[in-house]
């Protein structure tokens, strides 16, 4: 009879223990799936977040220009920019905020005196006031690298309801320091941002004051007459690990340790890190799973051998070859992998989705985990090692038959 008949036969006919397999297959293949596909989504949500919010490095020093700056942002570590080069400029036809609070006696214009201030960028939405959320886009549009050869601003939106600007209107600034003969630069508005915070309560020269705070590209701010010497650059690179890369980078730009190189990576380490555990996680599980199945698995078989010597005797007695009988008990094992694949593949899911959240629910900063996707690449793993588990218990024990010889089989009572 085929070896592969007489496993089907023999499933069949001992059903209880067959159940037992199968359990134990759709246990191991529920939770490898699991693993896999927790892996998946962290290894994606990981992928994002170094995406959207990365390390943020800050860049000061007296080598720093506009064009070390630019030098250094072409740099293979940095995903985004930001130079910043302020100063106080003069508005024609256009009325700064005051401050509500009475201007003390002794109190001077200082610098800033009826002027607003201009702070000079790439990318507004690098600032941390509009990464974080604080700062948002009431009209109009960020302010972008793509704009880098225009005229535009970025204007509070109290400052731009008193004077009833809108986006799209223009407004007239040059530096307060400048030549009274110095023509005014047009500027066109292309958004308007809205800063949370009120006005402090003491008195402040109208440029201090946060709904005067105007931003426009860096190239504008600087021709405007305020040098190319930005205060500082912030970089955004991928990861903690690309930051002494960059630092490198640095010193050969601006020279020797004549800058100040500062790594923020609070927010990364936040978000990647559990992400990071939850996924190490997930690969000691998948670890785990497979050598207890094949370990378990295998001494189930090694114990349903011992009880069926008998059997073995006669069929080895018949002619039978020993890689037959071992074939077909690898068959009895292996064939028992595809319900329980399909059954995983409806539990998997959910056990995957639950095993995320619980873990990430432990951390000091918990995210949510993104949607669980199942792909044929994960079934297909969790087929060739489940296939590889059944293949372990199954020829190892089996050694022992390759050993014996049908009588000895017959008369031996252990």
């Amino acid at each position: 009879m085929n070896f592969v008949k007489r496993a089907a036969l023999s499933l069949v006919a001992r059903r209880a223990k067959t159940a037992l397999l199968l359990g134990i297959f759709l246990v191991i293949c529920t939770l490898l799936l699991g693993g896999f596909l927790l892996q998946g989504a962290t290894s994606r949500q990981e992928a994002e977040a170094q995406r959207r919010i990365g390390v943020d490095v800050t860049v000061r020093g007296d080598g720093l220009t506009l064009a070390t700056a630019d030098a250094l942002g072409s740099s293979p570590p940095v995903v985004r920019y930001n130079p910043l080069l302020r100063g106080v400029v003069k508005p024609r036809g256009l009325s700064p905020l005051t401050s509500d609070v009475p201007r003390p006696g002794d109190a001077t214009d200082g610098s800033g005196g009826d002027g607003l201030t201009v702070t000079g960028i790439r990318d507004s939405e690098m600032l941390l006031d509009f990464a974080s959320g604080r700062n948002r886009i009431v009209s109009g549009r960020a302010l972008t690298e793509k704009d880098a050869r225009r005229d535009v601003v970025l204007l509070e939106r109290r400052l731009a309801d008193k004077n009833e600007l809108a986006v799209g209107d223009t407004v007239e600034l040059r530096s307060r320091d400048g030549k009274r003969e110095e023509p005014f630069e047009i500027f066109e508005i292309i958004g308007v941002y809205e800063d949370p915070r009120p006005d402090p309560p003491q008195w402040m020269t109208p440029s201090e004051l946060i709904a005067n705070q105007v931003y426009a590209p860096v190239a504008a701010v600087s021709a405007l007459g305020f040098g190319t010497r930005p205060s500082e650059a912030v970089f955004k690179i991928g990861s903690p690990e690309q930051a002494e890369r960059l630092h490198t980078e640095a010193a050969r730009l601006l020279g020797g340790e004549r800058f100040r190189f500062d790594v923020n990576d609070k927010a990364f380490r936040d978000q990647i890190l559990p992400l990071r555990r939850v996924g190490a996680f997930a690969g000691s599980l998948l670890w785990l799973i497979g050598l207890s199945g094949a370990v378990i698995l295998g001494l189930i078989v090694l114990l349903t051998i011992r009880e069926r010597r008998d059997e073995l005797g006669m069929l080895l007695a018949l002619g039978e070859k020993k890689w037959k009988l071992i074939g077909q008990h690898t068959v009895e094992v292996a064939v028992l992998l595809v319900p329980a694949l399909a059954l995983a593949a409806l539990a998997g899911q959910s056990f995957a989705q639950q095993a995320g959240e619980t873990l990430l629910a432990r951390e000091e900063h918990t995210t949510s985990l993104p949607e669980i996707r199942m792909q044929a690449a994960d079934l297909g793993r969790v087929a060739g090692i489940g296939l590889g588990i059944a293949l372990v218990a199954t020829v190892v024990p089996g050694i022992g038959i390759l050993r014996l010889h049908p009588r000895s089989i017959l008369t031996d009572t252990e």
